[in-house]
């Protein structure tokens, strides 16, 4: 047996290999080795890079790093003639809207697939009318139908509780009963994510008994902290070349002070997304209406009066009487 080491170590999920060569492996044979680990690595830095960008989501990039650590060990394991047994990969996100549950899936994928867990590391996301049928037998079809196209990757099912609120003649039981068969069938060829609001997705592994003991990995998506959105605010806005002005913020920060208070359903990253969308297209109205020839701090800074929160209806109307 070759005396060659890989030694993979890691720190604040920081990946750094060390090679240690035999004397009898070739230069050639040692070329092409350290080419494709550093090929690979590069290719999980990749991933572990666009995760750690991401505001927030501690535990969950903790638990990532995890399921990439076991996988990693499980290669060293092979390759020491030791037992590694088989794992499942079957996953239940839990958080409210706009936490991140999908971007993480479709990490989830390329990861599976840089370890050679999945072959394709795709996501197909769907939802119940995407499951469900009309008729008797149509469910268990389209139900299939979907699971064909994830192999090689995941299945990702945003609310999955819907399958289950249509009671017992409801087909969305019959797209349940299909999924756990696809589970067992399947259960090396692709990754079934379920998604949703922590407690309907319970109440939703209790319609069916086999559901819980498929799911061995659960993950809970904390709602980010105020702090945290304007975090991600800053940074979308940079990201698009705009800079945010610090008394917008302190507007922002008032808003989303009263929409956590007021609002059961608050949607976290995707309503400041939605409220920095609308941001800059009031941006844009006021400069137009403003200047003939806008210099560059002009172009970039976005102020309080564009987040026009309450009246942005009213305002963009009032910029479009100034062409009449």
């Amino acid at each position: 047996m070759s005396e060659d080491k890989r030694l993979i170590t890691t720190r604040d999920r920081q990946i750094n290999i060390i090679f240690k060569p035999s004397s009898e492996q070739s230069a050639s044979n040692l070329k092409n080795d350290v080419k494709q680990l550093i090929n690979q690595t590069e290719t999980f830095s990749d991933i572990f890079k666009e995760l750690d960008e991401m505001i927030g989501l501690d535990e969950v990039k903790e638990l990532v790093f995890q399921i990439y650590a076991t996988l990693q060990v499980k290669r060293f394991r092979e390759e020491a003639g030791l037992l590694t047994g088989s794992q499942v990969y079957h996953m239940i996100f839990k958080g409210n809207p706009g936490t991140g549950k999908t971007t993480v899936a479709r990490i989830m994928g390329k990861i599976f697939k840089s370890m050679g867990v999945l072959s394709k590391g795709h996501m197909l996301e769907v939802e119940r009318a995407d499951l469900v049928g009309e008729y008797i037998g149509h469910t268990a079809l389209k139900t299939r139908e979907l699971v064909k196209k994830a192999l090689g990757g995941i299945l990702f099912i945003d609310e999955a509780y819907s399958l289950a609120r249509g009671g017992e003649k409801d087909f969305g039981k019959e797209a349940i009963d299909c999924l756990v068969k696809s589970m067992e069938d399947h259960k090396n060829d692709f990754v079934l994510i379920l998604a949703g609001y922590p407690t309907e997705i319970e109440d939703f592994l209790q319609t069916n008994p086999g559901l819980p003991s498929r799911f061995p990995i659960q993950v809970e998506f904390p709602d980010y902290t105020v702090a945290q959105l304007i975090e991600i605010a800053n940074k979308l806005a940079s990201e698009r070349d705009y800079i945010i002005s610090p008394e917008a913020i302190i507007k922002i920060k008032e808003h989303m002070n009263q929409e956590i208070q007021l609002s059961l359903n608050f949607s976290n990253a995707r309503f400041i997304r939605n409220l920095l969308e609308k941001a800059i297209r009031h941006h844009a109205v006021r400069i137009v209406r403003k200047y003939n020839q806008p210099t560059k701090q002009d172009l970039t800074k976005l102020i309080p009066e564009d987040f026009l929160i309450n009246d942005a209806a009213n305002s963009l109307k009032s910029g479009f009487s100034n062409f009449a």
